[in-house]
């Protein structure tokens, strides 16, 4: 039986699992970031649901409130900053009930937006997205350069 529901301390190794493989560029696992989550401190992330079919954590999903999204008016709106099944349970509705229960999160709280983003090239990710009702604003390359002083 599958289950969507808060995460919670003790899943932070299977959560850290999966952001390593969703993002592995890491020096710690994201161990960091996930206990700043749980110490109410982080800036990134306010909310996560985690998918769980018996006793394994097979996905999760990560909700932020930010300032701007692209294509959206709103001053202030939740923006899905992960979303993650592993691939062997994906195919099964596991995204899609975490997407719906971040949505219904969402208009708990006020909102009547709710944002994404995926890479460029990420197809699957974008069919999905689409699949579930979002729509594409815009394709864009970003930037950032460290300044120094010299």
């Amino acid at each position: 039986m599958m289950v969507i529901r808060e995460a919670a301390e003790k899943d932070v190794q299977q959560w850290s699992e999966m952001r390593t493989a969703l993002w592995p560029e890491t020096e710690d696992g994201h161990i960091a970031e996930i206990n700043e989550y749980f110490y109410g401190s982080s800036t990134d992330v306010v909310m996560v649901y985690i998918a769980e079919v018996g006793l394994e954590i097979v996905g999760f999903l990560e909700l932020n409130i930010r300032n701007f999204a692209e294509g959206s008016r709103s001053p202030k709106l939740p923006y899905v900053e992960g979303w993650y099944i592993k691939p062997e349970h994906q195919g099964n509705g596991y995204g899609k009930l975490l997407m719906r229960k971040a949505e219904q999160w969402a208009i708990s709280q006020g909102y009547s937006e709710l944002a994404s983003d995926t890479e460029i090239d990420n197809h699957r990710s974008i069919a999905l997205h689409k699949r579930l009702g979002f729509s594409e604003i815009e394709r864009v390359v970003c930037f950032i350069k460290e300044l120094k002083n010299e």
